[in-house]
């Protein structure tokens, strides 16, 4: 380091000097000390870089300007509208199907306020959530009970942690995944506790697969949509309905992984 810059380094000034600007008051009161401090410090360590590349050394004001900018550009929400052009209309990436109005207004009046979420107004005792909205999944979907959780990796998780913990799940190899967010099938039914049973091969799966693989440890069968992952040709597979009379006639449980939960057919809306 040559005289010149080092001499600069010196005279940058110094964290308490730039919160004591006017700006850097203005910080603190805003964001918080502990806040405006980093963005200070982060500012210096800028202005150093600068001052050895042979800029002007800043005055305690610039630097106090500097860190506010920083501060405004990470309130920001990182969550920004954008346009979806991507030919995928429900796209996972960019959040899906945006929310009815009805659906949003719902959402406001259930965040305004207090809200009986687990509290039973006729007993006065602990009620539970999926009580609000069982009865609709069931409406929907025709099963006998439902719950909900926030994602599918939870879901597949819950569900094989309960059926099949230190037991068999047994799934065709052309079934184990992956997809985006490294949702890697196997691992997940490893860290749910089941011992992952693999039947056929990658490209064809028959019923007499499911049967052979059927046994006194069996904890469940499972099967998986493949999201956009395709296998073309020379395959096979055993579609959900046969494969839940095979899981009913062994007497276990049949799982049916239906990744995004499609409960309508699209296809006479042109989307598939």
């Amino acid at each position: 380091m040559t005289a010149l810059p080092a001499r600069r380094l010196r005279d940058l000034p110094s964290v308490d000097q730039v919160l004591k600007t006017p700006l850097g008051s203005t910080a603190i009161q805003r964001f918080g000390r502990q806040v405006a401090t980093a963005a200070v410090r982060a500012a210096l360590a800028a202005a150093r870089e600068a001052c050895l590349g042979g800029a002007a050394v800043p005055q305690p004001g610039d630097v106090a300007a500097d860190a506010v900018e920083q501060l405004k550009v990470a309130e920001r929400p990182s969550l920004r509208p954008v346009f979806n052009l991507t030919g995928t209309v429900l796209h996972t990436n960019l959040g899906r199907a945006p929310l009815a109005e009805e659906a949003i207004e719902a959402v406001r009046s259930a965040m305004c306020e207090a809200v009986a979420l687990e509290f039973d107004l006729e007993t006065g005792k602990r009620g539970e959530r999926d009580d609000h909205l069982r009865s609709l999944v069931c409406e929907l979907t025709g099963a006998e009970d439902a719950t909900v959780v926030n994602n599918n990796a939870a879901a597949v998780l819950l569900v094989l942690n309960t059926l099949a913990l230190g037991r068999e799940a047994i799934v065709s190899r052309g079934e184990l995944i992956e997809i985006g967010g490294s949702f890697r099938m196997p691992e997940i039914m490893a860290r749910a506790g089941a011992k992952v049973v693999e039947v056929g091969t990658t490209n064809r799966t028959h019923p007499k697969d499911y049967v052979a693989a059927i046994g006194r440890e069996t904890g469940l069968v499972l099967k998986v949509h493949t999201s956009n992952y395709r296998v073309e040709g020379f395959t096979a597979e055993v579609g959900a309905r046969e494969l839940a009379s095979i899981a009913k006639a062994q007497d276990v449980p049949l799982v049916h992984d239906l990744g995004s939960g499609t409960l309508f057919d699209l296809a006479a809306y042109g989307l598939k």
